[in-house]
């Protein structure tokens, strides 16, 4: 396509011709650089989208198409706020546990459907100890918060028979195993625990509980 010559008869024509040259070679300029930046921007994006999806790969051909069940992966955000939910389950301070508990020569607690023989078999040692938690010197409210995760963690990882430490109660006021009663009482709550029984003496005696866990559901 050719270009029309532009007839100048004056010096103040020429300038405002001259002017107007320059003023289109800064817009091309301006819009070269605009595709530029929106070339770069698409490129970035289509990398993030990559990063994000991994490689894609596309559909088979026919008319039939095979679905596999899909594993859908939990959300981070949504991930954290179920680990809080959990953290702060509602096992209540308020519970009374007492009518559950044996009362034989030793305090000893077994879920309905279990045979005395666990409790008996839990006492004299038959499921070693794959973990503890000590109690000593949290308030209560983060002693049932540590012991609710405690449990839900060990019962998670497959663990049987775990020592709960509350302590004796000789440093509370009056002396009282206040703790002691809440533990019992939180346990009892907890569906993930079968039984537990008072330690021997060389375990923790009555400033300890062996706690035996269901098994893991495969």
């Amino acid at each position: 396509m050719s270009t029309r010559p532009v007839r100048v008869s004056s010096l103040a024509e020429l300038k405002l011709v001259k002017r107007e040259i320059e003023a289109q070679a800064v817009q091309r300029k301006q819009a070269l650089a605009e595709d530029e930046r929106l070339k770069r921007e698409s490129a970035m994006d289509s990398n993030l989208f990559l990063q994000a999806a991994g490689a894609v790969r596309p559909l088979p051909d026919g008319n039939r198409t095979h679905l596999k069940k899909a594993v859908a992966a939990m959300p981070v955000m949504q991930y954290q706020r179920d680990e809080q939910a959990v953290l702060k389950e509602a096992i209540s301070d308020d519970f009374d546990s007492s009518t559950l508990l044996d009362s034989d020569d030793e305090l000893s607690f077994r879920r309905p459907g279990i045979g005395v023989d666990i409790t008996r078999k839990l006492r004299r040692g038959e499921w070693s100890i794959q973990g503890q938690i000590d109690l000593h010197g949290l308030r209560r409210d983060e002693a049932r918060e540590h012991l609710s995760f405690f449990i839900r963690e060990a019962h998670k990882h497959g663990l049987r028979c775990v020592r709960v430490v509350h302590g004796k109660g000789l440093g509370s006021p009056g002396k009282a195993p206040i703790l002691k009663s809440r533990v019992q009482s939180w346990l009892v709550q907890k569906n993930e625990v079968l039984a537990f029984v008072q330690a021997k003496p060389a375990e923790g005696g009555a400033g300890a509980l062996l706690v035996l866990l269901a098994p893991v559901r495969s």
